[in-house]
């Protein structure tokens, strides 16, 4: 499961996944409807805020891999922001007020074996809040588009 998400991300990333929630299908009678957001899927922001929550400091946190490009981070700021990332991301009514990620990044020496560390720690997250697949692989895309500014070491 975990090997299939990452590949999953990892494809996207290759591909230049987009980071746009998908806001339209087509129904049966061949025209585009309006769907529900990923935002409103995932629960909103009470939802996105204890699943950030829980990634940051029950997985991240405790993941001896990559824990120490945390050591020195606001916890709480850190969680408000990537709450706020996400509810953007997916189509919610937040708009991001934080740095870009290459800046954010910047001389961290974060290496794709980290990035997909902490891949896995969501994926992890993700499936202990029982996130559909569907729901997953939209919320994984926006990530995998910004893995190019936040890997910055070989």
């Amino acid at each position: 499961m975990i090997l299939m998400s990452a590949l999953t991300v990892a494809s996207l990333a290759a591909c230049g996944g987009s980071s746009k929630p998908v806001e339209a299908t087509t129904t049966s009678g061949g025209s585009a409807a309006p769907t529900t957001s990923l935002y409103d899927r995932l629960g909103k922001m009470d939802a996105i805020k204890a699943v950030v929550k829980d990634f940051v400091e029950e997985r991240v946190a405790k993941d001896p891999r990559i824990n120490s490009f945390f050591l020195n981070t606001d916890i709480p700021a850190f969680e408000a922001k990537l709450a706020e990332q996400i509810c953007e991301a997916t189509g919610g009514p937040c708009k991001y007020t934080g740095k870009d990620m290459k800046t954010s990044h910047l001389g961290m020496k974060i290496k794709e074996s980290d990035f997909n560390a902490l891949v896995e720690d969501l994926i992890i997250t993700l499936d202990k809040f029982k996130v559909p697949e569907r729901e997953k692989a939209e919320l994984l895309a926006p990530l995998a588009a910004m893995k190019g500014d936040i890997v910055n070491a070989p």
